[in-house]
């Protein structure tokens, strides 16, 4: 079995200038914020991101770097809007094509199958059809003639997933409530990147969780990272809860621009060791 591991800093050299990345995780649950945080402190730009949002569309957003979001929804989960994003959309500094949160899986679904749409009822009779205009309607060839809308493929060029357990091969499980498309993300995408909590040998996978836990084989996978904490500052259960108090701070500043060059200076201009040093620091 090939070993794939690879650093951070390397995944992200693998992207350029352009691209349309998923990032996968739900809101503020189990996001690759190790891998978000890398691009921030990349020159990368242009970037069309499809993602059902959290932090990660929101500081995109705010860096810059983000061109067009792709989205189900956008949210913190426990803070409702991203403030960020809001700013983002209020003031059409980002191009925005929203989606039902079933399409969106549709849609990753369609691209993982080789298909250029798969046809759903979900959009029919909403005023979706008119809010986006890559949404089509179709009429089923057979005798019921019924009328669809056809979800629109939402291929990737890159897929970043974070996992609680991976292997060196690119095997990776979920330990929580809830796998949250981590396949689909990966089987939508060109190139796969999977961070996790810890790598484990093979055979101890069973030893973590069932079997239905392991999510990620190793074909959907081209290179693993170890990144302990790769989600903070969002929820990646059952190694570690949501931290609430650093995603309010990181709320806080979204309004002063003071306090948020100071938040960015703190946690954002500084490697992915010094990030985790300085959350260990806070906790103090």
């Amino acid at each position: 079995m090939p070993d794939k591991r690879m650093t951070i800093d390397e995944v992200v050299s693998e992207l350029s200038d352009g691209m349309t990345i998923g990032i996968a995780g739900w809101g503020s649950r189990r996001k690759p914020m190790a891998f978000v945080r890398a691009i921030l402190r990349s020159s990368l730009k242009d970037l069309t991101i499809v993602s059902y949002g959290g932090p990660d569309v929101g500081l995109l957003c705010k860096s810059g770097q983000a061109r067009k979001i792709v989205y189900g929804f956008v949210s913190l989960d426990s803070i409702p809007l991203e403030p960020h994003f809001r700013a983002a959309r209020q003031n059409g500094t980002v191009e925005a094509e929203e989606y039902d949160e079933g399409m969106f899986v549709l849609g990753l679904r369609a691209a993982a199958q080789r298909v250029s749409f798969l046809p759903t009822r979900v959009g029919l009779g909403t005023d979706l059809l008119e809010s986006n205009p890559r949404l089509k309607l179709v009429t089923s060839p057979y005798e019921d003639a019924e009328q669809y809308v056809a979800m629109p493929a939402l291929h990737l060029d890159v897929a970043l997933v974070h996992m609680n357990r991976a292997d060196q091969g690119g095997n990776a499980q979920y330990l929580g409530p809830d796998p949250f498309y981590d396949d689909h993300f990966c089987l939508a995408a060109d190139k796969r990147y999977v961070s996790c909590e810890r790598i484990v040998e093979t055979e101890d996978f069973l030893k973590e969780g069932p079997i239905q836990s392991l999510r990620l084989n190793r074909l959907m996978v081209d290179g693993v990272v170890e990144a302990p904490g790769g989600a903070h500052f969002t929820l990646c259960a059952p190694d570690y809860g949501r931290d609430e108090a650093f995603q309010r701070e990181y709320v806080a500043t979204a309004g002063d621009e003071d306090k948020w060059l100071e938040f960015k200076a703190r946690y954002l201009d500084v490697s992915e060791a010094d990030y985790q040093r300085a959350v260990k620091e806070r906790d103090q």
